[in-house]
């Protein structure tokens, strides 16, 4: 087995933390996602790792600092983890991810432009239950290879990853390890993080509303509900047609907003006969509002009325 191979694993089971007290609901991940360049540049180092809990940065690494650095407001919480430790796991990581990434690169005999090595993988709890884990790879943007933990093995999904199995599966220990790691120390890594960070996670942020509209010299209106500021992410907004008779169907975007919370927006078009015909509403739906709210909007005077949870803004 690679020596980096055994560095990595050992680490694994150094850094494994006691066991805590449950914690309850959910559901709440950790995962970390990789990326190798063959060619770096200004402001992309040759490797960087990102980890999350849930959909929230908990800390990043890069082969330039060759630190882990938490964000906040992980930061802020003393004892999380021990960050040096935590940084002498990740540059192992690293080791072996541009290891792998210069394999792959050399069987396809990759010398020109600059290659791209991607990895992810996690672990989710329900209810202070394992109700998932992954861990993958991706070079070029192309599937590579798998873990499955039923097996357990590494699945080639590339005809070098062959190569890739091969050295990974040196001996059988260090596959029950990989497992152990996702169904048990992950899981266990998780439940010690979310004693710190439960209540941040479990945050409820209401949401700011507004609708803008736009008319065109042939008189059709195009009106906009934009919404943000809210946390967690999953959000229901769609516009509503008359008196809930006609719901329509655009599409629309959601994007974080910069300081942990979200903003989307849903856009629709509405013809001069429409307008004369039909009243025009935006239903917002979220898990911080006691109630849907229903945003009217005016079209005589190009203003706004809600109606609903008195929870949020609207502008």
């Amino acid at each position: 087995m690679d020596t980096i191979v055994c560095v990595l694993l050992s680490l694994l089971l150094l850094l494994g933390p006691a066991v805590p007290q449950e914690t309850q609901g959910g559901p709440y991940s950790l995962s970390f996602f990789y990326t190798g360049l063959s060619r770096p540049s200004d402001g992309f180092p040759s490797f960087q790792a990102t980890a999350y809990l849930n959909d929230q940065d908990f800390f990043h690494y890069d082969s330039e600092t060759g630190k882990a650095i938490p964000r906040y407001p992980w930061s802020q919480m003393e004892g999380i983890e021990d960050w040096e430790k935590e940084s002498k796991l990740q540059k192992a990581r690293e080791d072996i991810f541009m290891v792998t990434l210069k394999d792959i690169m050399e069987y396809y005999k990759d010398k020109e432009g600059s290659h791209t090595f991607q990895g992810m993988f996690g672990c989710e709890l329900q209810n202070n239950k394992n109700s998932g884990a992954f861990w993958r790879y991706a070079y070029d943007g192309r599937n590579f290879i798998e873990f499955n933990k039923e097996i357990p093995a590494w699945v080639p999904q590339d005809p070098a990853a062959l190569n890739t199995k091969k050295k990974w599966e040196a001996e059988e220990v260090y596959v029950q390890r990989a497992k152990a790691y996702l169904e048990e120390e992950c899981p266990v890594m998780l439940q010690r993080y979310l004693e710190y960070g439960k209540t941040y996670l479990d945050r409820q942020e209401p949401p700011s509303v507004s609708i803008t509209s736009h008319g065109t010299p042939e008189g059709i209106q195009t009106l906009k509900c934009w919404v943000s500021g809210f946390y967690p992410q999953e959000i229901d907004l769609h516009w509503i047609q008359a008196d809930d008779t006609q719901e329509t169907k655009s599409g629309g975007a959601l994007l974080p907003s910069g300081n942990n919370t979200y903003q989307a927006w849903v856009v629709m078009s509405a013809s001069p006969q429409d307008l004369a015909s039909f009243s025009y509403s935006c239903l917002v739906k979220h898990s911080s509002l006691a109630q849907p709210l229903t945003v009217l909007w005016d079209k005589r005077q190009g203003a706004v009325r809600a109606e609903g949870s008195e929870d949020t803004q609207v502008q």
